[in-house]
């Protein structure tokens, strides 16, 4: 039994990891939906820009926490090109949801082959010193994957206090729960949705750097990350940061814990129930997306608001 208890706190602990990453990106789709009310699947593609300017300004020798920040800058700079050239134009032409669903795809598309482009196809990394694993209580874990979880934890408590604390994040909670009432209050709304791209790309860059420091740069990364990101923001409640963030920690640890539920049960081999869920091999890596879901469908049947209130 102890050795089970080990294996499942390894795993919650890389699922705490990954969620972090996940968390992280989905703050800033969910406040790209609860503000502009922009269904962006182009997020994980940005993602994939944040990581890829890392790698670049890391092989010109620039050390990687400098580069992951000017990354997020460089990243948000193409978010605000991608406003003033694409989104603000559909808002004045009242654009419908799905016409900027359909368009966020095609800018999906764009940055991705853009990425082929200029990088290729293969898989890259950052030039960093290789580190030896740490191990407390039984549990294992690399360096970068302690830094990711430090890394998301102090980006997080940033977020909250400019939400809670200051001037224009208090704009923004008032715009997302109500864009008529915050404007006739005199709350500037164009230098909210400024703001809105500036948390949101900011977010999301230093979500695809610090997935770059767990696991290979490719140009579908992102991509990938998509159903877990929106999972996430559904699971939390749609357009709550907070939401946002406690759904990525659940959907990344639900994803861990199912791919290892096969190994977990292995002692008990011999046991018919037992056999059945390690013979069909349900709960394998190759399924751990469709397991994650299953538990957002699940929460979701008794909370359909998600797990905190969501933006109407």
């Amino acid at each position: 039994m102890d050795a089970f208890f080990a294996q499942l706190a390894q795993l919650i602990v890389n699922g705490i990891s990954v969620g972090s990453i996940i968390a992280l990106s989905a703050v800033g789709l969910t406040l790209t939906y609860g503000i502009l009310r922009l269904s962006n699947f182009a997020h994980g593609d940005f993602m994939t820009m944040g990581a890829y300017f890392t790698l670049l300004l890391n092989a010109f020798g620039i050390n990687i926490w400098i580069a992951m920040i000017l990354s997020s800058i460089a990243t948000v700079g193409v978010t605000l090109i991608c406003e003033k050239l694409l989104w603000e134009p559909m808002r004045q032409k009242r654009a419908t949801a799905t016409t900027l669903i359909i368009i966020s795809i095609g800018l999906a598309l764009f940055i991705r082959n853009g990425i082929i482009l200029f990088w290729g196809g293969g898989n890259q990394r950052y030039n960093l010193a290789v580190n030896p694993a740490l191990s407390f209580l039984g549990i294992t874990l690399s360096f970068n994957r302690i830094l990711v979880i430090l890394l998301a934890i102090v980006a997080i408590a940033g977020l909250h206090y400019l939400l809670q604390n200051t001037k224009i994040g208090k704009a923004m909670r008032a715009v997302a729960d109500d864009l008529d009432l915050a404007r006739v209050t005199g709350i500037n709304v164009d230098q909210v949705v400024i703001w809105t791209w500036v948390i949101a790309g900011s977010m999301t860059a230093l979500g695809g750097s610090m997935l770059g420091l767990v696991e290979a740069v490719r140009p579908n990364m992102g991509w990938f990350l998509i159903l877990p990101l929106f999972a996430s923001v559904i699971l939390g409640g749609i357009g709550n940061p907070y939401g946002a963030i406690a759904g990525g920690l659940v959907i990344g640890i639900a994803q861990e814990v199912g791919a290892g539920i096969s190994d977990l049960l292995t002692p008990w081999a011999g046991n018919p129930i037992v056999d059945v869920i390690v013979n069909t091999r349900i709960f394998t890596a190759q399924y751990k997306l469709g397991f994650a879901l299953f538990i957002m469908v699940l929460v979701l049947l008794f909370r359909p608001q998600g797990l905190f209130k969501g933006t109407t």
